[in-house]
């Protein structure tokens, strides 16, 4: 938690940007893992109800009723069997309290609250659940099946958060800066215990482990995988094969629930062949360029696009591409290697508000995905760029046998691939390199202090000197 203040000026803000009505914000509950009393651990508290309320405690529901500025906290006290379990909490009174909200209620309270405000016509403003026990909660209090509650969402409410949580507070930075230092332990900890033999979910296992002991959790399912073309490609019982490359992509939650976001991409037995190289370093180059470019004022997509034209210049370079430049970026013929966006919003959740919809949260009016092409409709985040954001920078090139034959086989693209050259990199994998970027008044800066290896001699120096 914060300070009592943070949490005050938050809500009084949201307050002025929702302007009338009643918020209701929902706190998660304890998920089943597989049995009502196996749940999943550690509890994971809803992240727009953390930055209001910053409470992690289950079963809790935060009322702002913006025209009579009174704030409620809602939940039920825990029992004496409760209490023998897992231990004594605060009353639900002394937790309003300690965060600044003046009352508190029991469970039931809600629905009268919500029958009150439905009687009278005033607006409920809710965020899109994504929980199914939350959808049924919805459906209890305001009659709104499930299926209706993404479109019955308040976009009011939705904006103002989204506006909220975008820009980082100082705090907020230091959190991340936390964050930072658990990733970069993770992604040491894999470095220095890569070898043949191991298995790509012992290292995995292990990495994971580092954001326990140092934080809350991972800031989510940790990527390890020699088959790094796969973008979420969960670690598997295979084992580290010499000459291979292998991609690392996990991060770390600081207490506070703030994340961290890194990928790393090295070779199992510690040095790059001259191949793995030329591919590694075009993927080096787009990642710095980021550096340069990124900045207030500047649209995240035209960054993304400088990049794609930046990598087809140098896939050219090595005649895998072909063609005018810029003829085929906006054909999307780039794509075959980079299918997805450059980046993401981060913070506390580790693709930041990803619940409201990408389309709200790394988009405005003047920044638009193309839905209708491949790997451009993949892109989670175009809006341009203001101070106190923080957005990951996460180029790759992949190799993905089943795309290559699909492409050749349908001729998609063909005046600007050459098809049969990508034949000859089906086995090379995929390659990533990825960080935080926080933008500041000027330009933008990585977050935390310690970088993670990643110019080549710099990862084989770590890896020969950590063994």
């Amino acid at each position: 938690m914060f300070d009592k203040a943070t949490y005050v000026c938050r809500r009084a803000k949201l307050k002025e940007l929702v302007k009338s009505g009643i918020i209701i914000l929902f706190g998660n509950n304890e998920s089943p893992c597989n049995c009502p009393a196996n749940g999943y651990s550690p509890f994971r508290q809803d992240s727009s109800f953390l930055y209001y309320f910053g409470l992690n405690r289950d079963g809790l529901v935060g009322v702002i009723d913006v025209d009579n500025d009174t704030e409620t906290l809602i939940g039920n006290d825990i029992d004496i069997e409760d209490i023998v379990w897992f231990g004594s909490v605060d009353s639900v009174h002394d937790m309003a309290e300690s965060v600044g909200v003046s009352n508190s209620a029991p469970m039931k309270a809600l629905k009268t609250i919500c029958n009150e405000a439905i009687k009278l016509k005033r607006r409920i403003h809710f965020l899109p659940p994504y929980r199914f026990d939350i959808k049924l909660q919805i459906f209890n209090l305001l009659g709104i099946h499930p299926v209706q509650q993404k479109e019955s969402a308040s976009i009011d409410l939705i904006k103002a958060v989204v506006k909220m949580r975008s820009t980082k507070e100082q705090q907020e930075i230091e959190e991340l800066e936390r964050a930072a230092e658990i990733g970069y332990m993770m992604h040491t900890t894999a470095m220095r215990l890569v070898k043949p033999g191991l298995t790509e979910k012992y290292v995995a296992g292990q990495v994971d482990g580092i954001a326990y002991s140092y934080g809350a959790m991972p800031s989510f399912p940790t990527i390890f995988s020699q088959h790094g073309e796969i973008m979420h490609g969960n670690p598997s019982m295979a084992e580290l094969e010499s000459g291979r490359l292998v991609l690392c992509d996990c991060g770390g939650e600081t207490i506070n629930n703030y994340c961290s976001d890194n990928t790393r991409t090295f070779p199992v037995n510690g040095k790059f062949t001259q191949r793995q190289l030329e591919i590694y370093s075009i993927v080096e180059e787009c990642h710095d360029y980021v550096l340069d470019v990124a900045r207030p004022g500047v649209k995240y997509m035209d960054v993304h696009f400088a990049v794609c034209r930046l990598m087809t210049e140098r896939l050219k370079e090595l005649g895998l591409m072909k063609g005018d430049v810029d003829e085929a970026v906006a054909a999307g013929a780039h794509a075959m290697f980079l299918p997805h966006g450059l980046g993401h919003m981060m913070g506390m959740d580790v693709h930041d508000m990803e619940s409201f919809d990408q389309i709200n949260v790394g988009f405005d009016e003047e920044t638009r995905p193309r839905l209708d092409q491949f790997g451009t409709n993949c892109l989670r985040m175009g809006r341009r760029l203001e101070e106190g954001f923080v957005v990951t920078d996460e180029p790759g090139i992949y190799f993905i046998p089943a795309l290559i034959d699909d492409w050749k086989k349908s001729g998609h693209c063909a005046e600007f691939l050459n098809f049969d050259k990508l034949e000859t990199y089906k086995d090379f994998g995929g390659i990533r390199i990825e960080d935080d970027v926080l933008i500041t008044k000027d330009g933008c800066r990585f977050i935390g202090e310690k970088r993670i290896p990643y110019h080549p001699k710099d990862v084989e120096a770590f890896m020969a000197e950590n063994k």
